[in-house]
């Protein structure tokens, strides 16, 4: 068990419907930090903030997509140059070659075009689970829930979705938010943890659910 999540039992449905009730009132449209252009482009930025900052791959991205917003346009490039895009993000040897690879794939595989499957957007390099619903939710629609770490703070600071591995909070999100909550609540849970429930510490008092909250070490 890590400490500070502050695990605690499930919440009551009444209170996760709330709990959501009032994460939308507060911002109706919530939206991704990852700046992008089109579909290939957003999972592009999606690999490369791995262990990094929206803030920072967006320094990195602007110019990279001004050249490269394309699969054929960033095998052009090629890898080198790519890495010269980059290099101000952390592990870019590594991601410069996880993105000529998925884009050589997606080219070679899928006709240049992202693929609208999380099991196939998982064979490409550089995509797990998380980048996969990410790519899955903001370009497509599709209500999947991505985990990082601050949805996995949320969930079980809350006891919104108490669990021990990022697939466990996953899992219990999807069953416990309500579906007409389920498209915006990746990203109201996300900025919800980036700005207000803080690994070190929380911003309770300026917290809208707070007294739904099962966290039991409130900051005052």
């Amino acid at each position: 068990m890590r400490r500070g999540l502050g695990y605690s039992r499930g919440m009551k449905k009444a209170n996760v419907e709330e709990f959501f009730r009032r994460l939308e009132a507060q911002n109706p449209d919530p939206r991704g930090e990852l700046h992008y252009i089109n579909p290939y482009t957003l999972l592009v930025a999606v690999v490369l903030s791995a262990q990094a900052t929206d803030v920072g791959v967006n320094k990195a991205t602007g110019p990279l997509f001004a050249v490269a917003d394309t699969p054929e346009k960033m095998l052009a490039l090629g890898e080198a140059r790519v890495r010269d895009y980059i290099k101000t993000i952390g592990l870019f040897n590594g991601k410069a070659k996880n993105v000529i690879g998925l884009s050589r794939k997606l080219i070679e595989e899928h006709g240049g075009e992202v693929p609208r499957d999380r099991a196939t957007l998982e064979q490409l390099p550089g995509v797990g689970r998380k980048t996969a619903n990410v790519v899955l939710n903001i370009a497509f629609g599709e209500p999947t829930i991505a985990v990082d770490t601050h949805i996995f703070r949320v969930g079980n600071r809350t006891g919104l979705a108490p669990g021990k591995t990022v697939l466990a909070v996953e899992l219990k999100l999807e069953k416990a938010v309500p579906v007409k909550y389920r498209l915006h609540a990746h990203h109201w849970l996300i900025l919800h943890g980036r700005y207000v429930c803080k690994a070190r510490k929380p911003n309770c008092p300026v917290c809208v659910v707070s007294d739904l909250c099962a966290y039991k070490a409130k900051t005052l």
